[in-house]
């Protein structure tokens, strides 16, 4: 999809008739890590899978520090293109951040009847995380500057998936890891260590639920299942997976979004 401002968006589609459900993937991979799970869910239900804005072909956002509300206007013009309203929209990590500030801001007409935030990252942008927001960030670039994106391929499946985790689903995500696009990274990052979720989950008036792999080290089942108490959200906890639970279990996942998709 080409946007009037000349912005592209790629997506991955699979399935042709059901419910819609939109797959939002996290700050180190893209739309084609869904797939596992994705050709789960294509037999009942049309799966889009975007690459995030600076992720795949799409193009990056203008600004260098991007808001989880930026994301979401870019997401909103991919669906409206597609003539398409969602009826449940799935982030993941990073993509949980991108998914509140939809629920938080998308028009009425745009809204599904339901979110399911996996292994959601936080953010950082929350008054009184100034000191860590910065040296998240520091982190973060300092490790692409010095590695690179091979470099941070080859250690990302150790931190993304558990130790029991298949040598299939290590390669799954060192192969999406290494399409990678700096730049698109750098705004990811500046989203990660800049936004916070809270004040989107604070704005929504959907149905919002919260899992996370009981293994994933990332975003913690304590810090998730927190997060759902705090909102007052339905808790799934994902048996032998990492953080990146689709990869690792994805017929778990699949379970758990056939049942998020509204009646």
């Amino acid at each position: 999809m080409v946007g009037g401002d000349g912005a592209r968006v790629a997506c991955r589609v699979g399935g042709t008739r059901g419910p819609v459900v939109v797959l939002l993937h996290g700050i180190s991979s893209g739309a084609a890590s869904w797939l596992p799970c994705a050709s789960l869910l294509a037999a009942e239900a049309r799966v889009i899978a975007w690459d995030a804005p600076g992720y795949g072909q799409s193009s990056p956002l203008p600004m260098a520090a991007p808001t989880a509300r930026d994301y979401a206007l870019r997401l909103e013009q991919l669906l409206t293109a597609l003539q398409v309203r969602p009826d449940l929209i799935v982030g993941h990590s990073l993509g949980a951040l991108m998914a509140s500030g939809y629920a938080a801001h998308a028009p009425a007409a745009m809204q599904p009847g339901r979110f399911l935030l996996l292994s959601p990252a936080l953010g950082y942008g929350a008054a009184g995380k100034e000191d860590k927001s910065h040296e998240v960030a520091r982190q973060r670039i300092e490790a692409l500057e010095t590695l690179g994106v091979d470099g941070l391929a080859q250690r990302g499946a150790t931190r993304l998936l558990s130790p029991a985790a298949t040598a299939d689903a290590q390669g799954w995500v060192r192969w999406n890891m290494r399409r990678l696009n700096p730049d698109g990274y750098r705004q990811a990052v500046a989203l990660l260590c800049g936004d916070d979720i809270g004040g989107y989950l604070a704005q929504q008036t959907s149905s919002v639920e919260v899992g996370c792999g009981a293994e994933d080290i990332v975003t913690t089942p304590a810090a998730s299942n927190a997060l759902a108490q705090r909102f007052g959200m339905p808790f799934h906890l994902i048996p032998d997976a990492g953080h990146a639970c689709y990869i690792e279990q994805p017929q778990a996942v699949a379970r758990v979004i056939r049942a998020a998709v509204p009646a």
